[in-house]
């Protein structure tokens, strides 16, 4: 199993179901394909708080229609969140053809940034309870030993 640290609230998003794309500046996949444990870094994201589809899912979320939309939401920083499953990874051409995800375009557009690599996620699970654990940068092979935990909370 492989693991991606992502900064808050983009892995709150992922490993709720909301948010199917990472986008990164360069293929950090490789050829890799299978399960990837999300880990909520130690960062936020400020920008987050205007990204429409992000404040529209905040909202059906907590039904909150205050001005700090993200005051409900768990705070988890440095814990393994969930697993997702990482199907493809391609670059964005910078059109406006969102090929990845054919079944669910306005899902998928939501996300997509275009110029960059596109690591498509589905079937997000969460764990029984957050893993503490150490980020980094890249998506990173994970130990058996974490591999077994994160495999006993899903």
């Amino acid at each position: 199993m492989r693991i991606l640290t992502v900064k808050q609230p983009w892995a709150w998003a992922i490993a709720a179901g909301f948010k199917s794309v990472e986008n990164r500046t360069r293929n950090i996949a490789g050829d890799y394909r299978g399960p990837v444990a999300i880990h909520a870094g130690r960062g936020f994201d400020q920008a987050a708080a205007t990204h429409p589809e992000l404040v529209r899912r905040a909202r059906e979320q907590w039904n909150d229609e205050a001005a700090e939309l993200f005051t409900g939401m768990p705070q988890m920083f440095g814990h393994i969140l969930a697993v997702a499953n990482l199907y493809a990874v391609h670059q964005h051409d910078g059109t406006a053809q969102f090929v990845c995800c054919p079944n669910a375009p306005d899902r998928y557009q939501a996300w997509a940034q275009a110029g960059t690599w596109h690591l498509c996620l589905a079937s997000p699970r969460r764990l029984a309870q957050p893993l503490p654990y150490k980020g980094g940068l890249g998506l990173r092979r994970l130990d058996a030993t974490t591999t077994a935990l994160i495999e006993a909370l899903t």
